[in-house]
């Protein structure tokens, strides 16, 4: 190991963008684990930098923390993702994805005439949503929303 793979919490804060803050809380949920010197102060490795990478990406994804943590904790050793962790963790990714571009899609297409039944359009809505089927499912502009595991 060399002496440029240890880094501060500055660094790592400076070379991600984070927040020292946050990722004193990625610490806490256990997504990254510094070392401490012997004056107490953290000191991450570089590879620090590629795991809270990959918690940004998920987060941006839509994942909660929660679930980042558990995706983490399959990883052997608590090591980085690698290539092939990757690609097993996107593949779980992609249906999530497609769920959101499907939403993105549905608001798009009906975004001048229809909120996905809020209901700001009462001559159409009984086209999308007679006598308020939507109802039953719960809450907001049910139509817009990205379905959840129990609606598919």
């Amino acid at each position: 190991m060399k002496h440029s793979d240890i880094l501060s919490i500055g660094d790592i804060a400076k070379r991600t963008g984070l927040a020292v803050s946050a990722i004193r809380y990625y610490e806490t949920m256990g997504l990254i684990t510094p070392h401490r010197n012997a004056g107490g102060h953290r000191r991450y490795m570089r590879s620090d930098i590629r795991r809270l990478s990959f918690v940004m990406i998920a987060q941006q994804l839509g994942f909660s923390i929660n679930e980042i943590v558990d995706e983490m904790r399959n990883l052997p050793n608590g090591r980085t993702p690698n290539a092939r962790d990757w690609k097993k963790i996107s593949g779980k990714f992609l249906d999530r994805l497609d769920d959101q571009i499907a939403a993105l899609t549905r608001t798009r297409n009906n975004l001048t005439g229809c909120v996905g039944c809020g209901c700001l359009s009462l001559d159409k809505c009984t086209l999308y949503n007679p006598q308020d089927e939507q109802a039953a499912k719960g809450p907001g502009p049910r139509l817009a929303m990205i379905k959840s595991d129990d609606e598919s």
